[in-house]
């Protein structure tokens, strides 16, 4: 994931935001397809043509400041393989698909974390009914930095966590904060494989 997002970042500096995410996409399914650590099981991988994601939508890209709205909050999240998972919030992002928590990984090598349940979770042909991940810098998962102290967000790259596929992996869900009922047609959709 770290060598995918570096790629990513590159491309959106010196092509575009769109062909960055055109990469993404094609590195994804090479990833999901071949990968030992895959998601998908030996039998799904033969099957799988691809991941599911909506087009590209310019609007859905920001650079988002951290206001302290909520700064300090604790959040214990229990998972059924990784015992309980800690998070502090260090604070709120206003993005196009509205206020959500951003929160900091406070176990095992940090990091930032921005999930995301929007009105499409869980709806046929929608995305995987516990929600999505935009930001998971532990895992490198991240567009970089805007101007000042601000995020780069682009909800295009929304994507289903692992276990979504597979429900051997340990994945922190959205809570209340991260949580919007408007649809965001963006990013990964959910399709079992």
């Amino acid at each position: 994931m770290f060598d995918i997002y570096a790629q990513v970042r590159r491309e959106a500096e010196t092509g575009s935001p769109s062909s960055a995410h055109d990469l993404w996409c094609r590195q994804r399914n090479e990833m999901f397809a071949t990968h030992a650590a895959s998601p998908l099981s030996e039998d799904a991988k033969q099957r799988f043509r691809g991941l599911a994601v909506a087009p590209y939508d310019p609007e859905l890209r920001c650079e988002a400041a951290i206001d302290d709205d909520g700064a300090g909050q604790q959040l214990e999240v229990p998972t059924g393989t990784d015992g309980t998972v800690y998070f502090e919030r260090l604070g709120t992002v206003s993005t196009p698909v509205g206020r959500l928590a951003l929160w900091r990984l406070a176990t095992y090598g940090g990091g930032l974390f921005l999930p995301l349940r929007d009105g499409l979770a869980g709806k046929p042909d929608g995305t995987y009914g516990g929600g999505r991940y935009l930001l998971d810098t532990i895992k490198g998962a991240h567009l970089g930095e805007g101007s000042g102290d601000s995020l780069l967000l682009d909800f295009n790259f929304l994507y289903n966590p692992s276990c979504a596929y597979d429900e051997h992996w340990a994945c922190p869900l959205p809570g209340p904060d991260n949580r919007v009922a408007e649809p965001v047609y963006a990013g990964e959709l959910y399709a079992e494989y």
